[in-house]
């Protein structure tokens, strides 16, 4: 096999980075609803949908926005490494015409071993993105939920239905906007940054982090790590 078999070979292994597939995605993705005559609410009964209420919130565009930032971030180490491997597997196939077969074969077993690694690291990222954005999420519900029964109570509800429990329902009975407006008046951000799933001892939820200010960022796209495949003779 020539080297120009270890380039072709550089397989794209993709990451499936997690910040596309949030609570934020989902309430956004949701199409709008056709018009429906309803009839009157019924008193004591409450609908609210939980992903609206954290993606319509100003903490849950934050944390949507913090997660690309992070996923751009992770995104940069990885397509960066992955570039240097894919120019150290070109530099070979360009030299493979004055190698000798063992040198060939030895520096080709090179890039294999990073390439297995770069990929480690790869399922590691997407794996320390899910854990970040699950804590993220976690905390909002966190600071959502005494809202959820505060909101509850001045509705005067006898029941609170999940919104996606129910097919139709009369939005008057719909406590989600309320809930948004207190979460809106509670917290609109707080710092988070990946979570470090190789470090030894690192833990595995945390406290919650405290609540500042920090400005938004743009929307990343997953990267893809390379996997070359071995010399043969």
């Amino acid at each position: 096999m020539t080297s120009k078999s270890i380039v072709a070979g550089l397989a794209a292994a993709a990451v499936a980075l997690t910040a596309g597939s949030s609570a934020f995605a989902q309430a956004a993705a949701a199409p709008a609803a056709p018009a429906v005559t309803h009839g009157p609410p019924i008193a004591g009964v409450c609908i609210m949908s939980l992903e609206n209420a954290i993606g319509g919130s100003t903490v849950g565009h934050y944390v949507e926005t913090r997660m690309q930032q992070i996923v751009g971030q992770v995104n940069a180490e990885l397509n960066g490494e992955k570039t240097a491997l894919d120019n150290d597997a070109k530099n070979l196939d360009a030299r493979r015409a004055t190698l000798d077969q063992s040198s060939f074969e030895q520096q080709a077993a090179a890039i294999q071993v990073r390439a297995n690694a770069l990929q480690r690291k790869a399922q590691l990222r997407d794996r320390e993105v899910s854990a970040t954005e699950q804590k993220a999420v976690g905390r909002v519900g966190q600071e959502m939920e005494p809202l959820i029964r505060q909101v509850y109570q001045q509705r005067a509800c006898s029941v609170l239905f999940q919104r996606t429990a129910v097919v139709i329902a009369n939005p008057a009975m719909d406590i989600t906007p309320q809930v948004i407006t207190a979460l809106n008046g509670k917290v609109t951000q707080f710092a988070f940054d990946r979570e470090h799933l190789d470090q030894a001892g690192a833990p595995a939820g945390g406290g919650a982090p405290p609540i500042v200010q920090t400005p938004s960022a743009p929307r990343a796209t997953a990267p893809t790590a390379p996997r070359p495949a071995p010399a043969k003779k």
